[in-house]
């Protein structure tokens, strides 16, 4: 039986192994996904060690960078924005290679895609994590100029204290790639100007769990159309899956 999951930690906040238990049950995969959670990265060359029947993992916070020198090889995906979130263990014999990909780039933008407008013509992207750099990627790849928020400011990115109304109003595409309003910490969410939003506004939030950050909910209360991260999460785990049974 083939074994798949997830590595990060915590790892409460996830159902990635719920999903992919369904979808194996539904679908007669001979194959189980468990949650790994590492509290330090070095524990997963024991993980590897120990689970020999290993074939795919899942990469979420905050291992997404970290993880990489323990790979021996990248796609040009994970490579050119230095995150994975996807490894494939492909093995020949005694000889085992680990690699890595990124299929939050696949999710987010076409979870995106089906809730861009025109009007949509720059972003800013909260947060400076993993995430953020499929985030960036697929602005890139779509042409919209986008400006990275973090908390502290430097190397091209601004504070959350440099974000005034003016800022917020022109920029109508604002998405959150931090664990701000993650179960269980919902109450928690990113210091904005939130009254300079309105209905030409767009918030898209990676956080799925709840359905409906304090994030999405203060931006939907001035008009903003909101998107969580539910749909991209099933669409880059499919990727995930079309990955390891291509190997």
């Amino acid at each position: 039986m083939r074994l798949f999951g997830l590595i990060g930690y915590p790892l409460g906040h996830s159902f990635s192994a719920s999903y992919f238990n369904q979808k194996f049950h539904e679908e007669g995969v001979d194959a189980r996904y468990l949650n790994f959670p590492l509290e330090q990265v070095d524990e997963f060359r024991n993980l590897v060690d120990r689970e020999p029947d290993l074939a795919g993992l899942n990469v979420t916070v905050p291992y997404k960078q970290q993880i990489i020198p323990y790979l021996d090889r990248l796609n040009d995906t994970a490579a050119n924005i230095q995150a994975v979130n996807t490894i494939t263990f492909r093995r020949n014999g005694d000889r085992l290679l680990l690699l890595g990909d990124n299929t939050d780039v696949i999710g987010f933008r076409r979870s995106l895609e089906e809730h861009l407008q025109t009007g949509h013509r720059e972003a800013l992207v909260l947060g400076a994590g993993g995430a953020s750099r499929a985030v960036l990627y697929v602005l890139d790849q779509l042409g919209i100029p986008c400006t990275l928020v973090s908390r502290t400011p430097g190397g091209g990115r601004i504070s959350y204290g440099q974000l005034d109304e003016a800022r917020i109003a022109r920029s109508t595409l604002i998405i959150n790639t931090t664990p701000l309003g993650m179960h269980p910490r919902e109450n928690t969410f990113p210091e904005l100007p939130y009254g300079a939003m309105g209905p030409g506004h767009l918030l898209f939030d990676l956080v799925y769990n709840p359905e409906k950050t304090a994030f999405l909910a203060k931006g939907e209360a001035f008009g903003a159309r909101i998107v969580n991260g539910y749909d991209m999460l099933i669409y880059q785990a499919e990727a995930s899956w079309d990955i390891w049974n291509a190997a």
